[in-house]
């Protein structure tokens, strides 16, 4: 198929199926979207050639906040925001995206080591990916890609891990028979993040984006997590995901976020072990006299919470399962309160002035009550909270959201049931 038979494919409605599935709930808009994609990767690298589809959506933490770099559990949400890509072979041994707003990165596969001067660029990413496929003895090699993305970029969904995801998986189709798992490409784009972009990530970004759904992953073996994907549709039970932009700045919050694993790793050392996930809760809870003045109260603070919220993941994984989606949200509340006392990550310590999630935490508990559930969404202290409102209310909870935080900062979002795919047409 080449673009113009593409072209035609998505005018007569062909893919329409697909996207049904892909963007339950917000799907309309798409045709035209990939319309427009494809119209832009003909004029760039032209429309002859055989091309593919792939998508990689975003991800929601659901569950499990602060959990994950501690060897315990989170529950993740594949979301309809996604990374699209329109590709095609090229025999020139260079891989050539671009990516719609940021412009075009050329990578010689020739040269798979570490760039220095590319650290913190998407240009390290794709090296990165290309390497550790080399690295596992799988194949790869040159293509020519159109990425557009609608992942809100520093919003919490992980608009970095949807890209990683997204070309690992455009690999797999190209070049390897689509025999790599989602893990394995969650994996890769994990490391590529890590050793080549230079960031010390853990793997719930990539995974959620990978498998799609709501995902429960289990870190206990960082190396093999245990990941298990749950078919679950909040609209089924009359409720949206809604994820409202607070604002407020994350320039020097470096400390603020780095503080949580150094202080729950110190009470995971007077323990005996290097992460709380390998301690006991009952030891925890036993000790706790004598842990006092080892650590900070903070510290024991952050220790409960991660005890708290890493069981709460498997009751909330649970409720789900049986459908009992009220339980499901007064756990996800429950969650928020956990956060808010004892992980302490709604507002940083050194800024006295700024309450910009604690505010949207209070106007959503004003909003919802208990018809509904909301908490921080991701790392904290300023960016996003995340809530599930009642669909019958939605309009309202919108506008009352954005008179205080402005046009556009109330995002309402679907829980996608696929991962990163190949996108083709549906009989």
């Amino acid at each position: 198929m080449n673009v113009q038979e593409l072209k035609a494919a998505l005018h007569a409605g062909a893919y329409d199926k697909t996207f049904q599935r892909l963007y339950p709930g917000c799907w309309e808009g798409q045709r035209k979207r990939y319309l427009h994609i494809a119209e832009e990767f003909g004029e760039r690298f032209g429309g002859d050639r055989p091309i593919e589809l792939y998508s990689a959506p975003g991800r929601s933490e659901i569950g499990g906040n602060h959990t994950d770099h501690q060897q315990g559990r989170v529950l993740a949400a594949a979301v309809t925001l996604d990374a699209v890509a329109i590709c095609a072979k090229n025999d020139r041994n260079v891989i050539r995206i671009y990516s719609e707003g940021h412009g075009e990165e050329r990578i010689n596969l020739e040269k798979l080591e570490i760039v220095p001067a590319e650290n913190g660029t998407t240009a390290a990413l794709i090296r990165g990916i290309v390497a550790r496929l080399y690295e596992l003895d799988l194949r790869f090699g040159g293509f020519d890609a159109y990425v557009s993305s609608d992942v809100l970029p520093g919003s919490g969904l992980s608009s970095s891990a949807a890209y990683e995801v997204l070309v690992g998986t455009i690999l797999n189709g190209l070049y390897n028979h689509g025999k790599m798992s989602p893990v394995l490409i969650a994996k890769v784009g994990q490391f590529a993040e890590n050793v080549y972009f230079g960031k010390p990530s853990g793997l719930m970004d990539q995974c959620a984006s990978a498998v799609g759904d709501f995902c429960l992953i289990d870190f206990a073996d960082p190396g093999t997590p245990v990941v298990e994907s749950i078919p679950c549709w909040p609209a089924d039970y009359g409720y949206a995901l809604c994820l409202i932009d607070a604002g407020g700045s994350h320039a020097d919050l470096t400390d603020e976020y780095a503080a949580i694993p150094q202080e729950m790793c110190a009470v995971a050392k007077c323990l005996g072990q290097d992460v709380l996930g390998r301690t006991s809760e009952a030891e925890f809870y036993t000790r706790l006299g004598e842990l006092r003045g080892k650590v900070s109260d903070r510290a024991l603070l952050r220790a409960m919470h991660f005890y708290g919220d890493n069981q709460r993941v498997l009751r909330q994984a649970a409720a789900l399962k049986e459908g009992d989606f009220q339980c499901f949200l007064a756990l996800v509340r429950e969650s928020g309160r956990s956060s808010m006392d004892l992980l302490q990550n709604i507002y940083p310590a050194h800024k006295a002035e700024e309450r910009s999630v604690s505010l949207a935490l209070a106007l959503c508990a004003r909003l919802l009550e208990r018809d509904g559930a909301w908490r921080v969404h991701g790392g904290g202290f300023a960016g996003t909270v995340q809530a599930f409102v009642p669909v019958a209310g939605l309009e309202r909870f919108r506008k009352e959201i954005e008179k205080v935080f402005g046009a556009g900062a109330c995002h309402v979002l679907a829980v996608r049931p696929a991962g990163g795919v190949p996108v083709e047409a549906e009989a």
